[in-house]
């Protein structure tokens, strides 16, 4: 079908036409991805028209919709093993380009900012006079694991971000955290659009869980279960969590880790006695894992608001990570959680130890940070912060900026 005859017409009747630019998208799995999913998928239960492009996934359709939001995918090649595709310009890339530009948005929204995708979209913004936004995903510099690497890096970045700041003046960040770090390349943010997660379809899984790990491992209802889920690179600190969890666990401890990553093979070598690895696993079996979970651990070298940290606190599961990310704007003192100086073994396996030994201490906690998170950070709230900025006038100097 000729996808250019299919949108021409005119504006339409819906509340406002909103595009979403993101490098990557789902299924491609990520804070990004999925944070830009459930922004857009509440939009349009909002009422509203959302698009999302993005570059092209293997098995994945140039154009469709899915959930009421309309994809499209650019031609692309992908660079740093698919964590940074960078788009072709060739005849497809023109012909979505063609087709974007008749569709009239009225509001853009750009997901990061060192992205080649993320310049076109500021760019296209521009030359069709539509009002922008760029949405700070980070808390620190890219990072490869390489220290040349990611020297240079830290230049492209900052010389990139100089670009982009040309096309798009308007900075949001998904947690303080976030939005202080757009500070580092002296850009002052207009406020925090939360980074939240689906209340209603977590407690839905866990009130009917697809699969219960505790039997299909024969692992005891009184044995403590320790989780981490996410991708399996050294910046999330995986590697150290393995060496903490050899330290402190005993015979009633247990070790499960989902995800995919690199470092899935290295560690599987280990075989470190009563550690599971399942592989990468749907968003249906992560909430059911958590659900049979006491403590799960992200020792993070950086995050900007871990939707894994969220996804643990709506399960009501006792988090322990670190300080560097927007995870402190919920568990703000022992009294929420554990929040470690850093990702060494020492402080992991001290916390692990703490967490593991006192049940009414865990309890009390995850029952604190359940309603800070409730209360506070929810897509209706992100969503709702979102359309007050789509449709407030333009010469209002309103300070967006969150406070829980």
């Amino acid at each position: 079908m000729n996808l250019e005859k299919k949108v021409k017409g005119g504006r339409g009747t819906a509340m406002k036409k909103i595009c979403m630019f993101s490098a990557n998208y789902l299924p491609h799995m990520g804070g990004v991805e999925n944070y830009t999913y459930h922004l857009s998928k509440k939009l349009v239960e909002l009422g509203n028209k959302v698009t999302v492009v993005t570059t092209e996934l293997s098995g994945c359709p140039t154009h469709e919709k899915k959930d009421g939001i309309e994809i499209f995918r650019m031609p692309s090649i992908s660079l740093l093993n698919g964590r940074y595709p960078v788009c072709k310009v060739n005849k497809r890339f023109k012909k979505i380009n063609r087709i974007l530009k008749l569709k009239h948005f009225d509001f853009i929204i750009i997901h990061a900012r060192f992205y080649f995708h993320s310049l076109y979209a500021a760019r296209f913004a521009q030359k069709c006079h539509i009002p922008c936004i760029v949405i700070e995903h980070g808390s620190s510099h890219l990072s490869v694991n390489n220290k040349c690497l990611d020297f240079f890096g830290q230049i492209w970045e900052h010389f990139f971000t100089g670009i982009l700041k040309h096309y798009c003046k308007d900075y949001y960040g998904v947690s303080k955290v976030a939005c202080e770090w757009s500070g580092h390349f002296g850009i002052r943010s207009k406020g925090v659009l939360y980074n939240a997660v689906d209340l209603n379809a977590i407690h839905k899984i866990l009130e009917n869980p697809v699969v219960s790990y505790r039997k299909q491992y024969g692992i005891n209802e009184k044995d403590k279960i320790i989780a981490f889920t996410g991708r399996l690179i050294p910046e999330k600190g995986i590697s150290q969590l393995l060496d903490s969890f050899e330290e402190v666990s005993d015979n009633n401890t247990w070790l499960v880790v989902a995800g995919d990553g690199p470092l899935l093979n290295s560690m599987q070598i280990r075989k470190i006695p009563r550690t599971i690895f399942l592989g990468r696993i749907d968003f249906e079996h992560v909430i059911s894992l958590l659900g049979e979970t006491d403590i799960y651990c992200l020792p993070s070298v950086s995050e900007a608001m871990p939707t894994a940290v969220l996804e643990a606190i709506a399960t009501k599961t006792f988090v322990i990570t670190t300080k560097r990310g927007g995870a402190v704007e919920i568990i703000r003192s022992d009294d929420y959680g554990i929040i470690i100086d850093s990702n060494s073994i020492e402080d992991i396996s001290h916390a692990l130890e703490r967490a593991l030994s006192d049940d009414e201490y865990r309890q009390s906690c995850v029952e604190n940070s359940y309603r800070k998170l409730i209360a506070n950070i929810t897509w209706d709230k992100t969503a709702e912060k979102v359309m007050e900025i789509i449709t407030r006038d333009k010469d209002e100097n309103i300070d967006y900026y969150s406070r829980i």
